[in-house]
């Protein structure tokens, strides 16, 4: 029943009370319009009152950052499109991936870590830290940063010779820091937009910048390159078991993630742009709405 009908009823109410009482008292017939005009406000503020009240109910809690378990909203509004316009295909793609993580990878970087001694996994990794700073100093050079350039060639030479082609991380101990540093980072800080969210198949979060950026990557891995300069089954060997290696190094955090995350793909996706435009500004990214957007 609408507003207008109840006040209209409570007049004739309240007008029929009047006529009936008449007869035995005197009723001026200004009480009647006074009384009419108090029922109409009373009721409609009571139905603006009740329809803020919903309003407020439906509206959806604002949600920036990863979603943990503990600290979810009672509801999610939908992500920017600008951000994540292909979402359904995303999650599809998400989804894939977990399968074949958790039947292919998993197993084998839990396998790997069960074999492999841990001092001998560490030097893996050590390896393989020290043959990226490679690309890590071309993409310095490519953004101007000479002085991270000269660090990372240093640490390079360093774990090369002294570190016994990067089985110690000696640099690290001299203090020479380790920096990550790709082409997606290169095209970003040049301000190139990353794009909308992307989930490629076995690869996992991306952005359209990024994506391209993997190419150019390539270009400049040495574990690549060097692929094509030794027999043809080395390679494989080489990448598959620096990918169980990375795998492996993740087992740890994944169980904080399965246990934190309320949705898994939304917190892979916010963790992921927050990190990369946080690299892409060397930790310092603009706080300016507009910087957001543009990046």
């Amino acid at each position: 029943m609408t507003s207008e009908s109840v006040s209209a009823n409570s007049a004739a109410a309240t007008n029929a009370s009047a006529d009936s009482g008449a007869a035995a008292t005197s009723v001026p017939t200004d009480t009647s319009a006074s009384t009419s005009t108090s029922a109409d406000t009373s009721t409609s503020a009571s139905a603006e009152k009740s329809a803020a009240t919903n309003s407020e109910k439906s509206a959806p809690e604002s949600v920036s950052g990863p979603v943990f378990k503990n600290g979810a909203p009672t509801a999610y509004p939908k992500y920017t499109e600008k951000k994540d316009p292909w979402e359904p295909v995303n999650r599809k793609i998400f989804g894939f991936n977990e399968s074949v993580d958790d039947y292919v990878f998993k197993p084998v970087a839990k396998g790997y870590k069960w074999l492999v001694p841990d001092p001998i996994e560490t030097a893996v990794g050590n390896i393989f830290s020290n043959l990226n700073d490679v690309p890590v100093t071309v993409n310095n050079l490519l953004q101007l940063k000479f002085s991270n350039a000269l660090t990372s060639t240093t640490r390079f030479l360093v774990n090369s010779t002294l570190g016994l082609a990067g089985i110690v991380d000696v640099a690290s101990d001299i203090g020479l820091e380790k920096r990550d540093e790709d082409f997606g980072q290169t095209m970003g800080y040049h301000g190139v937009g990353s794009g909308p969210y992307l989930v490629l198949p076995f690869l996992g979060p991306s952005t359209t910048r990024d994506a391209g950026g993997r190419v150019l990557d390539l270009a400049t891995d040495p574990v690549f390159i060097g692929s094509f300069f030794v027999a043809p089954f080395i390679g494989p060997i080489v990448g598959g078991t620096r990918a169980t290696d990375t795998r492996a190094g993740l087992l740890k955090s994944e169980k904080t993630l399965d246990e934190a995350a309320l949705d898994k793909y939304e917190f892979v996706r916010d963790a992921y742009l927050q990190r990369r435009r946080s690299l892409v500004h060397d930790g310092n990214p603009p706080k300016s709405k507009e910087d957001i957007e543009e990046d």
